[in-house]
């Protein structure tokens, strides 16, 4: 199946245009700059076992189509540009998506001891317990985007061959294989200017979680956080049992779980990803697994990949290539 399907893709590579060459351009454009169209959606809240709650997003595009889960990245949500536009084009393929949002990412904070981290994979397993059957045959692909495909990746690799009886496939775009590395490396960007954007939404966050639990978190040592080992250690570690930040990065970079998947699943990161060194990349692992196509263009950013003649006729070229290769896997699984 690999032998057919990467050469298919590789028929389509990426190329930066000369209008948004830079990798830091490239990754802030969808923020920065896409406008998208908001999408007939249905909303479900879903009851979860430790009486929390999990908000789901579905756009259809057609009765008995495929399925693509979706999981987005840090501090983003159903709604977020490239979130949108991906599922605008998935609904325009004649296909069907559902968004998981990550705990505290919608519109209302949740409500256990606890928030969301890249290594936290019960509550997708909760939803596709749950969601599987209501698909009926209809094949069920995941995908992740940044945090969201750290998170499937691990469950993937958790779940080794059994995943085959819930997913049909997968796409991890922009994932942080190495967090110990990549970490560190978004705090030297551009100043720090990225971190601090995170940071705007993450350390109220975790106050307001303090507010809810008086003595969970020390909320000055939140309110002092720079970077994210300040924030893993004092928020992160703090509220998911882990040590500090260095142990909770060690034992959920999906870089270990990825050798472990057994369902068709497409890598797609830049090498110029300047949350994700191109250190970080699993070449070696991804070449010596039949399961794993790796593309790695040389340019593309963070969750960027845009493309087109000039701004006004951009074009996305993740979409389209994340969609290419569900329609071959399906097709080869059919």
């Amino acid at each position: 199946m690999k032998a057919r399907i990467l050469p298919a893709l590789e028929e389509h590579p990426f190329e930066a245009p000369a209008w948004l060459r830079t990798k830091h351009r490239q990754s802030s454009w969808n923020a920065m700059h896409r406008r998208v169209a908001p999408l007939l959606e249905r909303h479900e809240r879903w009851a979860t076992p430790d009486r929390d709650f999990l908000d789901l997003y579905y756009s259809t595009g057609g009765a008995g189509a495929p399925w693509v889960l979706l999981l987005h990245g840090l501090e983003d949500h159903a709604n977020t540009a490239y979130v949108l536009g991906m599922r605008h084009a998935i609904v325009d393929a004649g296909w069907n998506c559902v968004v998981m949002e990550f705990r505290s990412c919608g519109s209302e904070l949740n409500r256990a001891r606890r928030l969301y981290h890249m290594g936290e994979t019960t509550d997708l397993a909760f939803v596709l317990k749950w969601l599987r059957p209501r698909l009926g045959k209809a094949p069920l692909f995941l995908l992740g985007f940044s945090l969201g495909a750290n998170v499937a990746a691990k469950w993937l690799g958790e779940q080794g061959d059994t995943a085959a009886e819930t997913v049909h496939g997968a796409a991890l775009v922009s994932a942080p294989y190495d967090p110990t590395i990549g970490a560190a490396n978004i705090h030297k960007q551009l100043g720090g200017l990225y971190m601090k954007a995170f940071l705007a939404s993450l350390v109220p966050k975790a106050i307001a979680k303090e507010q809810q639990f008086p003595g969970a978190l020390d909320v000055d040592a939140v309110a002092a956080a720079k970077h994210f080992w300040d924030f893993d250690t004092h928020v992160t570690a703090r509220l998911h049992g882990f040590d500090d930040a260095d142990d909770y990065w060690r034992k959920v970079g999906c870089h270990q779980f990825v050798g472990g998947i057994r369902v068709p699943t497409l890598l797609l990161s830049a090498a110029d990803d300047p949350f994700n060194p191109a250190e970080t990349l699993p070449v070696a692992t991804a070449q010596a697994s039949p399961w794993l196509y790796p593309v790695f263009p040389e340019t593309g950013g963070h969750i960027g990949f845009i493309c087109g003649e000039s701004p006004a006729a951009a074009r996305y070229w993740a979409e389209e290539q994340i969609l290419r290769f569900f329609r071959l896997a399906a097709l080869e699984g059919a």
